[in-house]
Formats: structure tokens, C-alpha cells, sequence
């Protein structure tokens, strides 16, 4: 093979750069990347952790949303089921992953109608590292209903790393079959 060759090879695969040099695929990403890191840790003032519904479509569409997601999910589940996919584990770990996504979205829906509740409840030093909800006396069970739900990243968390596994599981299945030579 000569030099020729070996360039023109190199052009194929992306590898074409002069001796010592990064290839234009690194140098790309670690531009992309500084660039990021800039904008976020630079220009970022102050990042919310909760995010505020205008009253009142804002809460409307989200509570939509969640609803839409839910039943997307009892969808994706009917059909694995129907085709039997879930006799094969990755497809098992995605239907594992959608069950808890449905918990989640149930979980939220509570939430957000419980957060627009004014009337049972009271922030006290909201903004503050030490604000409290205090319930009344009547929706005292609330209060605890409350306190769980909020967990909600307990449901949410376990259903991303499912559907993660699940499909670094199909990815793996799939590069283990080989492709067939309709040639011969």
C-alpha cells in the first residue's frame, strides 16, 4: 500500500490529520464542549430547581402532558406484551421502565394539584433553605401525602436507568447478530 492509498483510507475513516495531530472529530467536541461549560457555568445566574406554571394554561398543558405521557407508556406496554417482546430482557427492562414511568407521571399529576391548593396549606419562609408546608388541621393526611409524593424522583430515576439498560441490552443483541450475505 502506498502513501496515496493509506491517505485516501485515512480520508474514509476520519483519521486524515498530519503526525501529532488531533483528529477534526476531537477538536470539535472539546470546542463544543468548552463552549458549553462557558454558557453554563458563565452566564447562568440562577438555575430553578422547580419549575413555575403560569395560572392558568400554563399548569393546564402541563398536567396534559403528564396525562398523554401516561397513557403513552400503558401503550408501549400493551404492545410489548401483545408481541411478546418481553420474553427477551431488553425489551423486559424498557416494559420495567415504562411501569415506572406511569407511577411517576400518577406521582406528578398529584403533586402539581397539590402545589396549586393554597387553601390547605401554607409556605412558610418560602425561598429559604428552611421553608416548611404546613397543612391544616383538617388535611393533616395530606400533609404526609405531600411529603411522599415529592419524592417522586424515586420513581423517575429507577425508570431512566431501566430504559437505559434496557436499551444498552437491545444495542448489545443487535451487534451480536451477524448480518446475512445475500450474494451466495
Amino acid at each position: 500500500m502506498n502513501t496515496l492509498d493509506t491517505v485516501q483510507s485515512d480520508m474514509v475513516t476520519g483519521d486524515c490529520t498530519p503526525t501529532g495531530q488531533k483528529p477534526m472529530k476531537k477538536v470539535a467536541f472539546n470546542i463544543t464542549a468548552c463552549c458549553s461549560l462557558l454558557v453554563l457555568f458563565g452566564f447562568v445566574h440562577q438555575a430553578g430547581a422547580t419549575q413555575v406554571h403560569a395560572e392558568p394554561e400554563g399548569l393546564w398543558a402541563h398536567q396534559i402532558a403528564h396525562l398523554f405521557f401516561l397513557f403513552s407508556m400503558g401503550i408501549l406496554i400493551f404492545w410489548l406484551r401483545e408481541w411478546k417482546l418481553v420474553k427477551e430482557t431488553g425489551w423486559r427492562l424498557v416494559q420495567y421502565s415504562a411501569f415506572f414511568f406511569i407511577l411517576w407521571n400518577i406521582d406528578a399529576i398529584v403533586v402539581h394539584y397539590l402545589d396549586e391548593r393554597n387553601d390547605i396549606y401554607r409556605t412558610i419562609n418560602a425561598g429559604t433553605w428552611h421553608a416548611r408546608v404546613v397543612f391544616d388541621q383538617q388535611a393533616d393526611w395530606l400533609g404526609f401525602l405531600y411529603y411522599i409524593a415529592k419524592l417522586d424522583h424515586l420513581l423517575c430515576v429507577p425508570a431512566i436507568l431501566l430504559l437505559y439498560a434496557g436499551l444498552r441490552q437491545l444495542f448489545k443483541q443487535a451487534q451480536s447478530i451477524k448480518p446475512v450475505d445475500k450474494s451466495s
